[in-house]
C-alpha cells in the first residue's frame, strides 16, 4: 500500500515506523497531510489518524493491605507470591540491575512467555534474568516528529531506564525482596513487591527529553508496545500513562490505550491504568473505558511527623522529608513587606525572591501556598537558602506532595490552620524564634487514610453511567526502586506520589489473584476487587477524601473502596463480563457501527432498539439522570461454595427507592449463575448532584457491594419535553 502511494518499496520502508499484528491490524508510517488523505480515500482503508502523546501519570503497603509475606496461610503464600504469573509494564524503562530485579529463590521462566530481552544502548540480553524476562524500546514514533538529540537527552536508546519513573512502578508490582531498605532513613523495612515472584517484562515507550520537557510518550509507541505484550504472553498489563481532559472516545482510535486495552483484554489480558492526577476536581479521571480496571490514589496509615517547635513551647507536628541534624532555636520570620521599603516581598511562597535576602538570612521563613506542585515548595526553598536562610516552613492544602528539599535543606509543610497560628505567633511576639527536628517514621492507627488530593475524581466525562475510577490503591510516598539517575535517589530507592504508583499495586494484586483463579477473565477480576473493597481503612477507621477539606468519600473518589487482596481471593460472586458485552456497551453509548468496527476489528451491527448502558454487567451501577422509574438487569456468578443461598441488603441513595428481586439468591450444582433486576425511582421534585449507596448480597461469610450513584435530572428532561 505504501509502495504504490509513494512510488518504491525504498521510500515504503523509509516511511515505514510500525506495523501492528499481534492485537489488531494496521500499521503507523510518517506521511505528510496530502498523503496521508490519499491513503485514508482507499477502499482498504478503514481509519487514517495522526500521531498524539501521553503523560505519566513499598516497605509498608503490604503489611498495611493484610498480604504479608510473613503470614503463612494468606494470598501471598497460597499462591507462590505469584510465579507463574507475568506482569507487562509499559513505561520509561528498567534499571535491570536493582535488586528489587534479583530472581534469588525464583523458578523456571514461565512457559507461556514467548518475548525476549532486546539489546540496545547500555543494555545486553543478559541483563535480564528469570525475575525480569522480557524488555524491549519502542521509539521510532517519537522519532518520527521529533529529534533525539544525544548531547541535550541523557535517556538511553534501549529498555534502559533514565528517569525512573518505569522501575519505580515495575518493582511496585513484582519486586523480590530486598532487606533494610529506607529513603535516608525514612520508612526502613524489608522492600517488595505486590507479587514478588511474579515475573517483568518492561515495554519502553516513553522518553525522557531534558528536564525542561521531562518524559513523553507517543501513541504509536504505545500501541506497538501493546501488541508486543500481547505476542508475548503477558498475563497483567500495567500501564502508568493517560491523557487530559477532554478525552477521545473510547472508539477514537487517538486513544492509543483504550484500543490496545480493547485487543488486550479480548486476549485474557487485564489491563490496570492509573486514573490521573489532576484531583480533587470533579470530572478529571482518565482511562475511563469500561474494559481497563482504573486506580485512585490514596495515603498509607504512615507519616513522616516533624517536630516544630516554636519560642513559647508550642509544639507543632509538620510533614517533611528532613534526616539533617536538629536546627536548634533560630529566628523565624514571616517575609512579608511593611509598606515602607522600595523591596517588594511577600509571605507568599511563589512570591520569595533574592530582594528580601536580609530578611530571611540566618532565619527560618515562613511562607504560604495554594499550589499543589511540589516545584513551588524546592524553588521556595532554594531561593531561602540562597538569601542565607536556615530553613522552610509551608502552609499549604496538607494533601499535597511530599518530597525532600535538595542537599536535605529543612523544608517542613503544615496546613493553613497551622501556618496562621505560627504566623500569629510572629506578629505578637517580640523575638520569634523556632527549633526544627528531624522527621520520625508514624504508622499505624493513629494515621488516617485518605483519598490523595491529586487524584482524578469522577464521574466519568466520556459515559457517566460508567463508575470511575473502579478501586483505590496507596500511592502517595510510595517507597520503590529507581534509576540511579533520579536526583532524588538514595541508594538505588526513592519515594514518589501519583496514581502512577497505585496502578501497579493493583496489577501486584491481580498477578496474585491471577494465580489463584487462571480461568478468570478479566471482568472477573475487577468484581472481585471493586465488591470487596474496604469502605474504611484496615483498621475500621474511615477513609477521607481530601479536597478543598476532608470529606467523607464516595465512588467518584475511590471507586468500589481501598482494595482488600484476601477478600478479593474469594469474593463469593461475581460478576462477569466478555468482549461482546463491551460492544453492547458501545452499541447503548451511541457509537455507530462503523467506528465500534475501527475499534473490534470486524464488522459489527448494533441492535434496533440499542441496549441500555444501564444493562452493561458492571459490578456497579450509577445512573445519572433518572427522571422517571427505571429498571436495569445484573448477572452474578457463583465462585464460592457451590450450594450457597444470598440475600439481598439495600441502603438506598438518599430519596431514591430501591426495589431489587428476587431478594435471594440460590446457588447448586445446576444453578451457578443467576439474574436480578433492580427498579430505580425518585422521591425528588428537582434536579439535584448524585447520591450515593450501595447493594450487597450476602451469604453470612462473603459480602457483595455493589456502589450505587444516582443524580436525578428532572428539569433539563422538562424544558426537553417543552
Amino acid at each position: 500500500m505504501l509502495s504504490s502511494l509513494l512510488g518504491s518499496k525504498d521510500d515504503a520502508h523509509e516511511s515505514m515506523v510500525y506495523s501492528y499484528r499481534h492485537g489488531f491490524s494496521g500499521f503507523a508510517a510518517k506521511l505528510t497531510k496530502s498523503q496521508a488523505k490519499k491513503i485514508a480515500d482507499s477502499p482498504e482503508v478503514i481509519h487514517v489518524i495522526p500521531d498524539s502523546y501521553y503523560e505519566l501519570a513499598t516497605t509498608r503497603i503490604w503489611d498495611y493491605l493484610g498480604p504479608s509475606a510473613d503470614n503463612s496461610k494468606n494470598l501471598v503464600s497460597d499462591t507462590n507470591m505469584g510465579d507463574q504469573t507475568i506482569i507487562g509494564v509499559i513505561d520509561t524503562g528498567v534499571w535491570p540491575e536493582s535488586e528489587s530485579f534479583n530472581d534469588y529463590g525464583v523458578g523456571p521462566v514461565p512457559s507461556h512467555w514467548k518475548g525476549g530481552c532486546e539489546p540496545g544502548e547500555n543494555f545486553i540480553s543478559t541483563n535480564c534474568n528469570r525475575k525480569l524476562i522480557g524488555a524491549k524500546y519502542f521509539i521510532n514514533g517519537f522519532l518520527a516528529e521529533n529529534q533525539f538529540n544525544a548531547t541535550e537527552s541523557p535517556d538511553y536508546i534501549s529498555a534502559r531506564d533514565f528517569d525512573g519513573h518505569g522501575t519505580h512502578v515495575a518493582s511496585i508490582a513484582g519486586g523480590s525482596f530486598v532487606p533494610n531498605v529506607s529513603y535516608k532513613g525514612l520508612g526502613r523495612g524489608t522492600l517488595r513487591g505486590g507479587a514478588p515472584r511474579a515475573r517483568i517484562a518492561m515495554y519502553k515507550a516513553c522518553w525522557y527529553i531534558n528536564e525542561l520537557d521531562g518524559v513523553t510518550c507517543s501513541f504509536s509507541d504505545i500501541m506497538k508496545a501493546i501488541d508486543e505484550a500481547i505476542h508475548d504472553g503477558v498475563d497483567v498489563l500495567s500501564i502508568s500513562l493517560g491523557g487530559r481532559v477532554p478525552l477521545n472516545s473510547e472508539t477514537d482510535l487517538r486513544d492509543g490505550i483504550a484500543t490496545g486495552a480493547f485487543h488486550a483484554v479480548a486476549k485474557g489480558i487485564v489491563v490496570v491504568c492509573a486514573g490521573g492526577n489532576a484531583g480533587p476536581s470533579s470530572q478529571t479521571v482518565v482511562n475511563t473505558a469500561p474494559w481497563i480496571l482504573t486506580v485512585a490514589a490514596t495515603t498509607l496509615d504512615r507519616s513522616f511527623a516533624t517536630p516544630i517547635i516554636l519560642g513559647n513551647n508550642q509544639v507543632i507536628l509538620g510533614q517533611a522529608m528532613y534526616i539533617g541534624p536538629e536546627l536548634g532555636f533560630t529566628s523565624l520570620v514571616y517575609p512579608e513587606d511593611p509598606g515602607n521599603s522600595i523591596d517588594t516581598f511577600s509571605g507568599v511562597c511563589e512570591s520569595l525572591n533574592l530582594n528580601s535576602n536580609r530578611t530571611m538570612a540566618g532565619k527560618v521563613v515562613l511562607c504560604f501556598t495554594t499550589a499543589r506542585d511540589f516545584t513551588v515548595v524546592s524553588t521556595a526553598a532554594s531561593i531561602v537558602k540562597a538569601a542565607g536562610g536556615l530553613g522552610l516552613i509551608i502552609a499549604r492544602n496538607p494533601g499535597y506532595n511530599l518530597a525532600p528539599c535538595s542537599d536535605d535543606f529543612p523544608c517542613v509543610a503544615i496546613d493553613n490552620e497551622l501556618g496562621t497560628d505560627i504566623l500569629f505567633y510572629i506578629r505578637y511576639t517580640g523575638s520569634p524564634v523556632v527549633k526544627i527536628q528531624p522527621s520520625r517514621t508514624l504508622v499505624g492507627e493513629p494515621v488516617g487514610t485518605k483519598v490523595a488530593t491529586f487524584s482524578s475524581r469522577g464521574p466519568n466525562s466520556i459515559s457517566p453511567a460508567i463508575l470511575k475510577p473502579d478501586i483505590a490503591a496507596p500511592g502517595v510516598s510510595i517507597l520503590a526502586a529507581t534509576s540511579p539517575n533520579d536526583t532524588l535517589n538514595a541508594g538505588g530507592f526513592v519515594m514518589r506520589s501519583g496514581t502512577s504508583m497505585a496502578a501497579p499495586v493493583i496489577s501486584g494484586v491481580i498477578a496474585l489473584l491471577k494465580s489463584l483463579h487462571p480461568d478468570w477473565s478479566p471482568a472477573a477480576f475487577r468484581s472481585a476487587i471493586v465488591t470487596t473493597a474496604w469502605r474504611t481503612d484496615p483498621f475500621g477507621e474511615q477513609i477521607a477524601a481530601e479536597s478543598s477539606s476532608l470529606k467523607v468519600p464516595d465512588p467518584f473518589d475511590y471507586g468500589g473502596g481501598l482494595v482488600n487482596p484476601e477478600k478479593a481471593a474469594e469474593p463469593g460472586l461475581i460478576l462477569d463480563m466478555d468482549s461482546q458485552d463491551y460492544v453492547l456497551y458501545l452499541c447503548s453509548a451511541g457509537y455507530n457501527d462503523s467506528s465500534i468496527s475501527r475499534l473490534v476489528g470486524k464488522v459489527t451491527v448494533c441492535s434496533n432498539p440499542k441496549p441500555s448502558v444501564l444493562d452493561i454487567n458492571l459490578p456497579s451501577i450509577t445512573i445519572p439522570n433518572l427522571k422517571d422509574e427505571v429498571t436495569l438487569t445484573r448477572t452474578v456468578t457463583n465462585v464460592g461454595p457451590v450450594d450457597s443461598v444470598y440475600k439481598v441488603l439495600v441502603e438506598p441513595p438518599l430519596g431514591i427507592q430501591v426495589v431489587v428481586t428476587p431478594e435471594t439468591l440460590v446457588f447448586n450444582s445446576k444453578t451457578k449463575s443467576v439474574s436480578f433486576t433492580v427498579i430505580v425511582s425518585t422521591t425528588h421534585k428537582i434536579n439535584t448532584g448524585f447520591y450515593f449507596g450501595s447493594l450487597t448480597w450476602t451469604d453470612s461469610i462473603h459480602n457483595v457491594v455493589i456502589p450505587v450513584s444516582v443524580r436525578t435530572q428532572i428539569l433539563q428532561n422538562y424544558y426537553d419535553e417543552n
